[in-house]
């Protein structure tokens, strides 16, 4: 898939998203909350949910929250354009309380649709809700830094992911900021590992096109054989001589002569003979079509 072809397919989740009246939610947000990034990144951030000025301007992690996101993302020499952000649940629940089950499986296919169209390579959850959606029953304090092969079900389908606080949970307990610069820190090796534990690309097919019928097909020329003459041929026999009439006198009374029987000796044919020819048979090699191998990578 093509970057062109993944910003359409993203911006059909998101229209789809914008209008969506799937839960409770649908009735107190003022804008849904998509997601946004770089179609053709190999790092997905997921939140929790919008808060207030998310809700507002239709975009994840403006706040506070997000920009202490921004700054993270940058120490580690990358843009907030580089990755793709977005959050489990699409609208604000009210009050930023905690979104519910319901709420959650109710955005489920939308996060896993645009995690099925960016295919990335690194997941990295914020927050304990987006850890339970990647990590089912891991606690952020325990795990938080660490990575874990992703659950092709969650749309990922070759993913591993790192955990890592909700930015908002240090804007309140201050400790917890260096615990994340050094949690983002990882994240770049993290995706270097992740990478190279991607299978490998599939070659491209190549394209079908008509197939000639098997009769229409040219037949491998036959081996010639020379055509073998009979021995007759080959050793002739010689024709027998003629045999003279006997002289006979003038006699009154003729007298009987008894015919002589001819004695021909037939030449014996030669024990040996020659070969005839030599028989030379023709050796067809068939080259066997190679598919032209290709080898490509996303890299953002």
């Amino acid at each position: 898939m093509t970057p062109e072809e993944r910003s359409g397919a993203l911006a059909r989740i998101a229209d789809e998203v914008r209008t969506c009246q799937r839960c409770r939610l649908a009735t107190t947000r003022t804008r849904a909350v998509p997601g946004e990034g770089s179609p053709d990144t190999e790092v997905v951030f997921v939140g929790e949910g919008p808060g207030q000025n998310e809700d507002q301007q239709g975009r994840p992690f403006v706040g506070a929250a997000g920009r202490f996101l921004d700054e993270l993302i940058t120490t580690v020499g990358w843009r907030r354009r580089d990755v793709f952000i977005t959050n489990v649940v699409k609208c604000r629940p009210p009050g930023n309380r905690d979104p519910e089950p319901d709420e959650m499986a109710a955005c489920a296919p939308y996060l896993r649709r645009q995690l099925e169209v960016l295919d990335p390579a690194l997941v990295v959850t914020l927050g304990r809700f987006s850890l339970g959606t990647f990590m089912p029953g891991a606690k952020i304090s325990q795990v938080h830094g660490t990575i874990r092969p992703v659950d092709p079900g969650t749309g990922a389908r070759a993913a591993r992911a790192v955990a890592m606080y909700h930015p908002a949970a240090a804007l309140r307990a201050t400790n917890l900021k260096e615990t994340m610069r050094d949690d983002m820190s990882r994240i770049p090796q993290a995706l270097i590992d992740a990478r190279a534990a991607r299978p490998a690309p599939e070659a491209d097919e190549p394209a079908a096109g008509p197939t000639a019928p098997p009769d229409a097909l040219e037949p491998i020329a036959e081996p010639a054989t020379p055509e073998l003459q009979p021995i007759a041929e080959l050793v002739p026999t010689p024709e027998p001589a003629p045999v003279p009439e006997p002289a006979t006198a003038p006699m009154t009374d003729p007298i009987p002569v008894d015919p002589i029987e001819p004695e021909m000796a037939a030449p014996d044919p030669p024990e040996d003979l020659e070969d005839l020819d030599q028989l030379t048979t023709l050796e067809v090699v068939i080259a066997p079509d190679r598919s032209p191998e290709t080898d490509q990578m996303r890299l953002f």
